[in-house]
């Protein structure tokens, strides 16, 4: 057993879980949104599976990784939770597509044409088609995964021409800023590449935007998808 598993760790789980579903309650009243349009992923990347299965003893079934491996052991382990939903939302290397495609419900950072490729050529054909989301560097930084906002459009029509893939939205990972008005200019962004693409294609209802340090500003803009990891599990090794 790791130092974090102490005797009351499930309890605190139970206990951080239903704060962030009464925050997301609270944010979704005050912007006169419905509290059940935002679904909670709980981000557990880098957690053992004693606190996934902590969070699902307590009716959680969405989880979030972003390490394929370290995912992939996790869903192996859990393999007798049918029920488990999983999403792969960190960037995605070609030689690991195989992988996120033979054992995720769906993965949010599609970000170019060749991994949307690889994904659906990999993705079995016994399984139900992967279900996608688009990563959209909002905020432009060099660094940091994602297609450029003028590279939606393409990208969106190339996966939604792949019968192994079901595209369903757009997620992004904006730069962290302490100007709450820039904050608030990267998710309406975010949400007008939604709100484009919704029109286009009817079947799109995921707007994947916001995570522990601003969901209230996420859900205004209209997330209907929040990450949250910190809050629920605690601080992550490195975390300052």
């Amino acid at each position: 057993m790791t130092p974090q598993l102490t005797d009351n760790y499930m309890v605190t789980i139970a206990e951080r879980l239903k704060s962030a579903y009464a925050r997301i309650a609270l944010a979704a009243k005050k912007h006169h949104r419905n509290e059940h349009d935002v679904c909670l992923l709980a981000v557990s990347k880098t957690k053992p599976t004693e606190f996934i299965l902590a969070a699902y003893q307590h009716g959680h079934r969405e989880f979030g990784e972003s390490y394929v491996q370290e995912a992939v052991d996790k869903i192996t382990q859990l393999a007798n939770y049918s029920d488990i939903v999983w999403h792969f939302i960190g960037p995605i290397q070609s030689n690991k597509t195989a992988a996120v495609a033979q054992h995720f419900d769906w993965v949010q950072s599609i970000d170019r044409e060749k991994i949307a490729k690889r994904l659906n050529d990999q993705r079995p054909v016994t399984m139900h088609p992967l279900k996608a989301l688009i990563q959209v560097n909002i905020s432009l930084e060099a660094a940091k995964s994602g297609c450029h906002p003028d590279e939606l459009d393409s990208l969106a029509k190339y996966i939604q021409h792949c019968p192994n893939l079901e595209l369903r939205g757009v997620m992004a990972i904006p730069a962290k800023t302490d100007d709450p008005q820039q904050q608030i200019q990267y998710f309406e962004q975010l949400r007008a590449c939604f709100d484009r693409l919704k029109a286009q294609y009817p079947q799109i209802d995921i707007l994947s935007m916001g995570m522990s340090g601003d969901v209230e500003t996420a859900i205004a803009a209209g997330s209907t998808m929040v990450r949250i990891g910190t809050d629920i599990f605690g601080q992550r090794k490195g975390d300052n």
